[in-house]
């Protein structure tokens, strides 16, 4: 392992007791008929799980359960990445990275670390084990702190394979994502096809992403039905957070930098409109995955630098490095949960990527690792046994 170096993670007690302090402090917004979170976050939800953080949660317990991974730092073209690697416990290990999103952090993935790294350990074949991955995307958590521009999913996707093959030394690797993590992982399918055994997705949208020209109704078949209302109800009363953060992420900083309710409102909103929850957040995230999420955010200073990412996504056009068909010839799996913010139609995935595995699922969510990690885990073996035979 080339330039990484073990990494311990370990926020300074004065940082979590002004943290403390400052939720203490919340001046609350007025709030009136937003029962249904019409206008957004519902005040008493938000005010409830901001006293469990204050007075409750318990980060160090948490911050112990992340140190029990190996959790690694380095620096790729002068940009620090953190990742956690655990080898895989089979007879041919196969090397898999995978990529979260936003509002994610990398410990959305812990759910389904030791079961693919260690399948006899969760009932399943030591045949399918992976060496596993796991990079907080720049810019966000311990990827920090993030002071060079342009960094989105196609620069972070060149990222990504240097880690994978000179920094771990692989010679091929498999990727897998959801939300950013699928379109860097796409972009990786359509650049470093060579250096893959295929990629696993939970999200379909074009690499040159233009909301004006994504599929029509037409093109959506019997079984999709409601597909292309639910992506155009998104795109047009689902998507303010990504204009806001597309254009002015640094003027929305400022205060999600500076209250932690704030930031807490703010990404509490997303983790109950994109889950499949029904409404009721704990459903799928108990209060301690919450907070857990919005501390890593809140120390690590990272919630402007995350928002930057939707920036430099729409201000650097996709450069992508041929015109074949299909547009990412790496080997594809996609697997569908129904509760997604917006899933393309299975006639156009067919033309755009090398699909080899399309799997509606049961039920799930935006935050598939969190909310459907077994069913997760089991589609991403399926996924690549045909690739470890070959």
């Amino acid at each position: 392992m080339q330039n990484a170096k073990p990494f311990e993670i370990h926020i300074p007690d004065a940082v979590l007791e002004d943290l403390r302090e400052r939720l203490a402090r919340t001046r609350w917004a007025p709030e009136f008929a937003n029962d249904d979170w019409r206008y957004g976050t519902r005040r008493a939800e938000l005010e409830t799980l901001c006293a469990y953080w204050r007075e409750e949660y318990d980060w160090r317990a948490q911050e112990a359960r992340m140190n029990a991974l190996p959790n690694f730092r380095t620096e790729i073209e002068g940009i620090p990445i953190h990742f956690v690697k655990v080898a895989g416990r089979g007879p041919r290990p196969m090397p898999l990275i995978l990529s979260h999103g936003w509002p994610w952090t990398y410990w959305d993935l812990h759910k389904v670390i030791e079961p693919l790294a260690n399948p006899a350990a969760h009932g399943g074949d030591p045949a399918d084990a992976f060496d596993v991955v796991v990079p907080s995307l720049p810019g966000y958590g311990f990827s920090s702190p993030l002071t060079t521009t342009g960094i989105n999913t196609w620069r972070t996707a060149d990222l990504w394979d240097v880690l994978m093959r000179e920094v771990l030394g692989y010679e091929r690797y498999a990727a897998q994502g959801g939300d950013w993590g699928a379109i860097l992982s796409a972009h990786m399918g359509h650049k470093y096809a060579a250096n893959l055994y295929g990629i696993h997705i939970t999200l379909t949208i074009p690499l040159a992403f233009d909301a004006d020209g994504l599929p029509g109704p037409d093109e959506y078949g019997p079984e999709e039905a409601g597909w292309h209302q639910r992506s155009q109800t998104f795109f047009s009363e689902g998507s303010g957070y990504s204009a806001i953060q597309g254009t002015r992420p640094q003027t929305l900083s400022y205060g999600l930098h500076d209250s932690p309710a704030a930031l807490f409102a703010w990404i509490l909103d997303k983790r109950r409109a994109w889950s499949d929850c029904g409404g009721d957040v704990l459903r799928r995230f108990t209060r301690d995955d919450l907070c857990t999420t919005m501390t890593i955010y809140w120390a690590t200073e990272t919630f402007g630098t995350s928002a930057r990412y939707y920036y430099e996504f729409f201000h650097h056009p996709w450069p992508g490095v041929h015109e074949r068909r299909p547009v990412v010839e790496a080997p594809t799996s996609v697997a569908l949960f129904p509760g997604e913010i917006f899933q393309m139609p299975r006639r156009w995935a067919e033309g755009y990527y090398n699909l080899q595995r399309w799997t509606p699922m049961q039920s799930g969510g935006h935050f598939a690792p969190m909310e459907e990690p077994e069913a997760l885990v089991a589609d991403i073996r399926e996924s690549f046994r045909a690739a470890r035979a070959r």
